[in-house]
C-alpha cells in the first residue's frame, strides 16, 4: 500500500526499512540543492514491545530545478548473484518535462547501488511492477513495456493489454505477466455473423506472456474469460507442472468487491468482502498453518479472508496505513504487520498490530504489565490445546502402526503357508520358525540350555531360510558384467560382510571354475516411500521384550525402511565369458551371519548359500537383451533399479564441495538441467541422469544443496577423462568467486560413526573372548576335593587328639592351599588363545584403518 510519494515503507528478513526522502541545502548556496534518500532498518524488540533502529544509511542526488518522488519499492533478486534484495525506483522530472528513472538496490551494508537508468518522454502511472533482474515493467497507452538491468534498454511487448493484473515467475517459463486484453476473434469467425467464441462474447479475455521467451500462454488456465472484465488484481498461490500441463492455484479480487480463490482455471469458493474498491492482495502462512488472503482496499482499510471447509472473512481494519508480511517476532512463521493513521505523530511506526490471528498478538499503546495474567492464560490454553494435538497424533500413529503390524503378520502368515503348500508338494519336511525367530518370549522366564551343545550350533549353522532372494538379475555395461542379488530385508539385516562369487558350471571344463570379480553393495532412496515417516517419537517396545543389551533387538527389524533399495552387486570382465559363446554361471553369496550363544552374546559364522544360477550368450548380448535402458519420459528418466544399480556399479564416485562467499548457487542446478541435459531418475528421485550426447553421456550427478551458498556434488563416471569434462564446463557457469574442493572418500561425519561402531565391535569382541575363556578355564580346572566336601566338613578336634589327625590335617590344608592357587592362575587352551587373538587383531585392525582415514580429513 502507498503511503506517498516522499515515504515508503518495504519488509525485508523480518526487518522493516522505512525509506524517506529529505531536502538539504550545501553551505555555498541554494543553487546546490542535494535530496537524500534515508533509509532506517528497524526491528521488533520483544521486550520493549517496539521497533527499535538497528542501522540507517543515505543516498544523495543533485536535485537542482528536480522534482524527485519515490515511485515504489519492492524486493526482488539480483540475477548477477541469486540473491534477494530491496529494490527502489525514483523518478526525476525537470522543468522541460523529460523524466529520468533511478532503479536503486540496497545492500546488508545500507549502501545504495544504481542498477540503472532510463529517461522517458512521460511519467509512468500505470500498472508498474519490479521483478527479477532487477526489472521494471509498466503499461502506457494499452502497451507493455519493459527494461532490465542486463540490457538497460526500453523494449515493448508484441501485446495490446487494459490492464496487468499479476507478474511474477512461474518455473521454467521466468517472469510471466497475466494481463487482460480486448478479445481477438478467430480467423475462422466473422465479425458480422455471430460469434460462438469464449472470448468475442465477453469482450474481453485473459493472456500470459512469458518475458523471457516471448511466448504467450493460454489464459485459460489461470481463469476463465467470463472474469475477465470484473477482476482487478491477483495473486499466483503456487503453480508447478505435472504431466506436462500448468497447474495453477490462485486468489483474485474483483470490482464487484468479492474474493474468488481458482484451481486450475475453475473457481472453488468466493468470498463477500467487507469494503468497496479492493486494490490488492498477498498471501500469509501462519504458526497453525493457515492460509490468510490480506486484501487492501482503497479507502485505507484492510481485511483479511482465511481458508478452511470455506472462504470466510476473519477480520478487518479500518484507516490502515500500510500492511506487511513478514516473520516480524523471529518466531519460523508469518506474521501481519499493519500501520495505522495517527494524526497527533508523525512517526509512522509510532501506531501498530503485529498479529496473526492467533497466539501472536503485539499492539502499540497497550500496558503489557496489566495484560500479563491474560497472556499467561492465552499461552497456557495454547499448551494444553498443543498438547492435546500431540496425543490425539500419538494415539493415531499408534493405530497405523498396529495396522501395519497386523498387516507384515498377514503377509507372513501367507507366506508361510505357501512355504508349507510348496514342501508339501515337493514331499519335504516342513520345519517350523523357532520362537527364538518369531520375537516370542517365554512367560516363565528363560530356559537356560547346556552351553555347548553341539546339536544346538549343527542346527543353528543349517538355519538358512529357502527364500532368501527377492531377485537376481544381470546388466552388461561396455565390457563389464553386472551380477546383483536382492536379499530379504530380514535376511540381510542378520548377515555382515556380505559379497557374492560367480563359479563356472561343471560342464565347461575347459575354464576356470572361478571368475574373478569384484563387489559392491549399493543403497538407493526410492522415490516414494511405502511407510510414511513420522516426526512423533517412536514408542517403546512391549513390556514383555526381552532385555536387550547386546544389540540382538533391531530397531530396523520393528521398523523396516521401506523406502530404501540395497543389492549386493558382483562385477566382472565381459570378453572372457563371450569367447565360448555360451556359458552358464553359479552364484554364492558369502557372509557371516549373527547367531546368539546361551550366554546371551552374539556370534558370527560364515555361510555360503546358493542364490541361484545365470546364463550368458554371444547372441543375447548382441540382442541387446541385459543392456540398460535409460529413456526419457515426463521430463523423468525411466531406467528401473537394476539399470541403476548396473550404472552406478560401473562407476567411480567422486564427491566436491562447493562454497560461493558471495553469489547463491542457482547456476548449478541450471547447469545441470541445461546445459548437461540431466533427468532425474523416476525410481530415485535423488539422482540424475545425463542424456547428453558424446563422452560425459551416462553420468550419473547428486547435487545436494546444504544453504543457497553451499553444496555437495556427486558424480558417478566412468573415468578421469569424463571428470574432467564435466569440471571445466561447471566452472565456466560458476561465478569466479567459488570454491571448488575435492572431497576424500567418505565424509566425516560417516567415518565418525563408522569409528565408534568399530570402537564399540572391538570392545565387545574383547569381553565376548574373556567371558568365552573364563568359561572354558573354570570347566578345565580338576579340583581334588569330591564335590560338595571340604576341610570344615571334618571335625577339627577328633583330628588333633592323635598324632596321625594333626598330619592328615596338616595335608588337607596345604592341598586346599594349592588349589586356591591354581583356581587364581587360570591357563587357557592354544587353540582358544589363537582363536581370540585372532579375533581381537581383526577388530583392532578395523578401527585402526578407519580412524587412520579420519586423520586426514
Amino acid at each position: 500500500m502507498l503511503l506517498g510519494d516522499q515515504e515508503q515503507i518495504l519488509t525485508y528478513n523480518g526487518e522493516v526499512l522505512l525509506f524517506q526522502l529529505s531536502n538539504t541545502k550545501h553551505v555555498e548556496g541554494a543553487a546546490d540543492k542535494t535530496t537524500n534518500l534515508c533509509v532506517r532498518r528497524m526491528a521488533f524488540n520483544r521486550d520493549t514491545k517496539l521497533f527499535v533502529q538497528k542501522s540507517s544509511g543515505a543516498f544523495s542526488m543533485r536535485a537542482s530545478h528536480l522534482k524527485i518522488e519515490i515511485i515504489c519499492c519492492s524486493c526482488t533478486t539480483d540475477s548477477r548473484t541469486g540473491i534477494i534484495l530491496p529494490c527502489i525506483l525514483i523518478k526525476k522530472k525537470n522543468r522541460n518535462n523529460v523524466t529520468k528513472y533511478l532503479l536503486l538496490l540496497l545492500h546488508s551494508s545500507n549502501q545504495f547501488e544504481q542498477s540503472f537508468h532510463f529517461k522517458l518522454d512521460y511519467e509512468l502511472k500505470e500498472d508498474i511492477k519490479l521483478f527479477t533482474g532487477p526489472s521494471v515493467l509498466w503499461r502506457h497507452a494499452n502497451k507493455l513495456f519493459y527494461i532490465s538491468s542486463d540490457t538497460c534498454t526500453v523494449r515493448s511487448a508484441p501485446v495490446q493489454l487494459s490492464s496487468v493484473v499479476w507478474t511474477g515467475e512461474m518455473g521454467d517459463k521466468g517472469t510471466v505477466v497475466l494481463g487482460i486484453r480486448t478479445a481477438c476473434l478467430p480467423d475462422n469467425e466473422d465479425q458480422d455473423e455471430f460469434s460462438t467464441s469464449n472470448g468475442a462474447i465477453w469482450g474481453s479475455e485473459f493472456f500470459g506472456y512469458a518475458i523471457e521467451t516471448q511466448k504467450m500462454l493460454t489464459g485459460t488456465c489461470f481463469m476463465p474469460h467470463a472474469y475477465s472484465r470484473v477482476v482487478s488484481s491477483v495473486y499466483v498461490c503456487k503453480n508447478e507442472i505435472l504431466k506436462k500441463q500448468l497447474r495453477i492455484s490462485l486468489v483474485a479480487i474483483t470490482h464487484k468487491n468479492q474474493l474468488i480463490w481458482f484451481q486450475d482455471g475453475l473457481p472453488k469458493g468466493v468470498c463477500e468482502l467487507p469494503y468497496e474498491k479492493p486494490c490488492s492482495v498477498k498471501t500469509a502462512v501462519t504458526s497453525s498453518n493457515d492460509v490468510l488472503f490480506i486484501v487492501s482496499f482503497a479507502s485505507g482499510n484492510v481485511c483479511v479472508v482465511q481458508r478452511r471447509d470455506s472462504l470466510q472473512v476473519a477480520s478487518k481494519w479500518q484507516k490502515v496505513k500500510s500492511v506487511l508480511v513478514d516473520d516480524f517476532i523471529g518466531s519460523g512463521s508469518e506474521q501481519l504487520l499493519l500501520f495505522f493513521n495517527d494524526d497527533s505523530n508523525t512517526d509512522v511506526l509510532s501506531t501498530f498490530k503485529i498479529t496473526d490471528l492467533g497466539a501472536v498478538d503485539y499492539a502499540s499503546g497497550i500496558n503489557y504489565k496489566h495484560d500479563v495474567p491474560a497472556a499467561e492464560g492465552l499461552q497456557e490454553n495454547g499448551l494444553l490445546t498443543v498438547q492435546a494435538l500431540e496425543t490425539r497424533l500419538q494415539a493415531g500413529y499408534t493405530c497405523v502402526r498396529e495396522l501395519q503390524q497386523h498387516l507384515k503378520l498377514k503377509k507372513k502368515v501367507i507366506f508361510e503357508s505357501c512355504r508349507a503348500l510348496i514342501d508339501l508338494v515337493e514331499e519335504r519336511t516342513h520345519i517350523l520358525p523357532t520362537a527364538e525367530e518369531e520375537g516370542l518370549v517365554s512367560l516363565w522366564g528363560d530356559i537356560e540350555n547346556p552351553p555347548h551343545s553341539l546339536s544346538k550350533e549343527t542346527s543353528l549353522a543349517s538355519k538358512v531360510p529357502e527364500h532368501f532372494t527377492e531377485k537376481l538379475w544381470q546388466r552388461v555395461v561396455g565390457d563389464s558384467l553386472i551380477v546383483g542379488v536382492k536379499l530379504t530385508e530380514s535376511f540381510y539385516l542378520s548377515l555382515s560382510d556380505v559379497s557374492l562369487s560367480l563359479l563356472v558350471d561343471q560342464n565347461f571344463s575347459s575354464i576356470s571354475p572361478i571368475i574373478k570379480c569384484r563387489n559392491k553393495i549399493i543403497k538407493l532412496n526410492k522415490a516414494f516411500s511405502a511407510l510414511a515417516v513420522s516426526s512423533c517419537q517412536i514408542e517403546p517396545p512391549p513390556k514383555k521384550m526381552k532385555l536387550d543389551l547386546h544389540g540382538k533387538y533391531d530397531m530396523k527389524k520393528e521398523f523396516p525402511q521401506l523406502n530404501e533399495a540395497k543389492s549386493v552387486i558382483a562385477i566382472t570382465s565381459l570378453s572372457p565369458l563371450l569367447a565360448f559363446h555360451r556359458v552358464c554361471c553359479i552364484v554364492l553369496l558369502h557372509a557371516k551371519k549373527q547367531k546368539c550363544r546361551t550366554d546371551s552374546l552374539q556370534e558370527s559364522k560364515k555361510i555360503t548359500v546358493l542364490c541361484g544360477k545365470i546364463s550368458l550368450s554371444l547372441e543375447d548380448v548382441s540382442n541387446g537383451k541385459y543392456s540398460v535402458k535409460m529413456l526419457k519420459d515426463n521430463n523423468y528418466c525411466t531406467g528401473s533399479l537394476e539399470d541403476i544399480f548396473a550404472v552406478l556399479a560401473v562407476s567411480v564416485r567422486f564427491s566436491f564441495q562447493i562454497v560461493s562467499s558471495d553469489c547463491a548457487l542457482t547456476p548449478v542446478n541450471s547447469w545441470l538441467l541445461g546445459e548437461m541435459e540431466c533427468t532425474p531418475f523416476k525410481e530415485c528421485h535423488d539422482n540424475i541422469f545425463c542424456h547428453k550426447t558424446g563422452i560425459v553421456y551416462g553420468t550419473v550427478f547428486k547435487w545436494t544443496l546444504k544453504n543457497p551458498f553451499e553444496g555437495f556434488l556427486m558424480l558417478f563416471c566412468r573415468n578421469l577423462t569424463v571428470l574432467f569434462q564435466c569440471i571445466y564446463s561447471l566452472i565456466r557457469v560458476l561465478p569466479p568467486s567459488c570454491d571448488l574442493k575435492l572431497l576424500k572418500c567418505g565424509s566425516k561425519g560417516i567415518l565418525t560413526e563408522q569409528l565408534a561402531l568399530a570402537l564399540e565391535k572391538e570392545m565387545l569382541t574383547s569381553r565376548n573372548s574373556f567371558f568365552s575363556r573364563e568359561s572354558k578355564a573354570e570347566n578345565s580346572l580338576i579340583w581334588g576335593n569330591e564335590p560338595g566336601k571340604t576341610i570344615t566338613d571334618v571335625p577339627v578336634a577328633s583330628l588333633l587328639d592323635s598324632e596321625e589327625g594333626v598330619q592328615q590335617f596338616r595335608k588337607k590344608l596345604q592341598n586346599e592351599g594349592e588349589e586356591s592357587m591354581l583356581s587364581m592362575d587360570q591357563t587357557m587352551n592354544g587353540d582358544l588363545y589363537q582363536e581370540t587373538s585372532l579375533k581381537i587383531a581383526a577388530a583392532q585392525c578395523s578401527s585402526d584403518m578407519i580412524a587412520w582415514r579420519l586423520s586426514k580429513f
